[in-house]
């Protein structure tokens, strides 16, 4: 095979000919590249040779998974005034943790912002949303309904409690990243604090807090239906209850309701955030 003809009549050097590109690895160390992929490999056939799978217990349990879903079909919504109510329920648990969740994270936030607040406060700002986010909803719903009851107040304080989790620590993000100018200008200029943060920091916030605060609602919506299973309140209270009589087919056409208000409930506060954004 000869070398191209190059511009003055010569053959092209193979050095000067274009090479295809190539992405490089993420770890360029073969060793240690290999090392990882061995070690992970061998970890997950050790985790799953020990776990305690019950074998027999899973092929017994594959004729009952079959009969359940043959009870379930077709879905009934003969009890449609059960089913709105439960929906109902579990929107006014979601406004209003998301309402209150809110009102609580942004001062949270600023109380975590290392730009704005100072050290000790930093620390119980950034410290009131690690708790918040340590635990699952499900087992501060568990806790909320062994302190209060079953009910709706227990979903409330359980999503008021998620929202303060993820929508402190977003926004106390955004804090920090804001563009200080602005702060520095109303500073020199002899304003006070709330001043400057009423007009220098929250006005850069404010888009980032909208989104959150329409995210979380939509957040909020479908984890209602999950807390309601351990007694919340909620959809998911209608759920259990379904599973516990046995009614397949009303299980069914609450699942469906479910996954079709969570596909609306998607659709328009991704419109919302579009056109905010």
């Amino acid at each position: 095979m000869t070398d191209a003809p190059s511009a003055t009549g010569g053959a092209a050097p193979a050095e000067d000919r274009p090479r295809a590109w190539r992405k490089p690895p993420f770890i360029a160390n073969p060793w240690v590249r290999w090392g990882i992929i061995a070690l992970t490999t061998a970890y997950v056939v050790w985790a799953v040779s020990t776990l305690p799978f019950d074998w027999q217990r899973i092929q017994d349990g594959i004729p009952r998974a079959i009969r359940i879903f043959k009870g379930a079909f077709p879905p009934s919504f003969e009890r449609s005034g059960l089913l709105i109510e439960g929906f109902l329920e579990s929107i006014k648990i979601a406004i209003v943790a998301t309402l209150l969740g809110i009102g609580l994270s942004v001062p949270i936030a600023f109380m975590a912002a290392r730009n704005i607040a100072p050290k000790p406060v930093y620390a119980v700002g950034r410290a009131t949303i690690i708790v918040a986010r340590s635990f699952h909803p499900v087992i501060v719903a568990i806790l909320f309904v062994k302190a209060v009851g079953f009910g709706p107040l227990a979903g409330i304080l359980t999503l008021t409690v998620y929202s303060i989790g993820f929508v402190a620590k977003m926004l106390a993000e955004r804090i920090e990243e804001i563009d200080w100018g602005q702060v520095e200008a109303l500073r020199a200029a002899g304003a006070a604090t709330g001043i400057t943060l009423l007009y220098a920091v929250i006005p850069q916030i404010m888009p980032r807090q909208i989104g959150l605060s329409i995210y979380q609602l939509d957040s909020n919506l479908r984890a209602s239906a999950v807390v309601g299973i351990v007694g919340a309140g909620g959809i998911g209270a209608t759920l259990m209850n379904a599973f516990g009589r046995y009614d397949y087919d009303f299980a069914l056409a609450i699942t469906l309701c479910i996954i079709g208000v969570i596909l609306v409930s998607e659709a328009v506060s991704g419109r919302i955030r579009r056109n905010i954004w």
